[in-house]
Formats: structure tokens, C-alpha cells, sequence
């Protein structure tokens, strides 16, 4: 099933962008972390393994996201949907860690912050735009 919503090609393309770099910039810099012992994972300081595959691994579930939204698939908005809740319960996780006194980099507060917020309003999006037009659902 595809949505083709004629109102809003260009809020779905700027959505599909954002979710496919925001993917590749995600893919690139967790695997430097992980699987490099060079600068980037030096830089990353103090950094929660979970967090960080979590991050990773939805780095590829972002740029998957990303292609559905340009193409107006319907499996699109759940996968954004379920890519924001799982991105909430991981920061969830990541405040009680914090809370039991975990050691982390304060700069990952912000990086969980806009990771949320990014996929909870694309999800949003994505969902009321379907829920507007469900005739235009093929």
C-alpha cells in the first residue's frame, strides 16, 4: 500500500531526507565508534554501549524509514512510529542508567533528545497526514 497524498509530495520528500541522512550520519558515526579504535572512538568519551548499538542498529531502520516516506509507503509511518518508541524507551533506559549512577557523556542527553523528538514528529506526521486522507490509501 502506498500513500499518495498530492497535498503533501513535499513534506514527505523533506521527511524521506532528513530520515536518510539523518541514518547515514547515524550508521557512519556509530560504526566508527564501534568498530574502529581510531579518533572517533576516543572522542566518543563515555559512551553506553546500549545506547550506542541501539543507536547504531537504527541507523539502518532510519535511512529504511527514509526510502518509505519518499516512495509514500504506508508500512512508512509504522516503522517511523515504532522507530519513536523504541528511541523514547532507550532514553528511558538511558535516565534510569544515569539515575543508578552510570557514567556517561552529557552530550548524549541531547543526541537522545533530538533523536526523539525528530522521529516522535515524523511519526505524527506521517500518521495524521494518513488519517486525513485514508481515501488516497492505494
Amino acid at each position: 500500500m502506498s500513500y499518495k497524498i498530492d497535498k503533501h509530495p513535499v513534506v514527505f520528500k523533506v521527511m524521506s531526507v532528513v530520515a536518510i541522512l539523518f541514518g547515514l550520519l547515524t550508521i557512519k558515526s556509530g560504526g566508527m565508534v564501534l568498530f574502529t579504535q581510531g579518533e572517533a572512538h576516543q572522542a566518543a568519551g563515555n559512551y553506553v554501549p546500549f545506547v550506542l548499538w541501539f543507536n547504531f542498529i537504527a541507523g539502518f531502520a532510519y535511512v529504511s524509514a527514509g526510502i518509505g516516506l519518499w516512495l509514500q509507503r504506508s508500512w512508512a509511518t509504522v516503522l517511523a512510529t515504532y522507530i519513536a518508541i523504541f528511541t523514547v524507551l532507550v532514553f528511558i533506559a538511558f535516565g534510569v542508567y544515569i539515575f543508578l549512577d552510570g557514567v556517561y557523556e552529557v552530550r548524549t542527553i541531547g543526541a537522545m533528545s533530538l533523536r526523539s523528538t525528530i522521529w516522535i514528529v515524523i511519526s505524527v506526521i506521517t500518521y495524521v497526514i494518513a488519517r486525513k486522507y485514508p481515501e488516497k490509501v492505494i
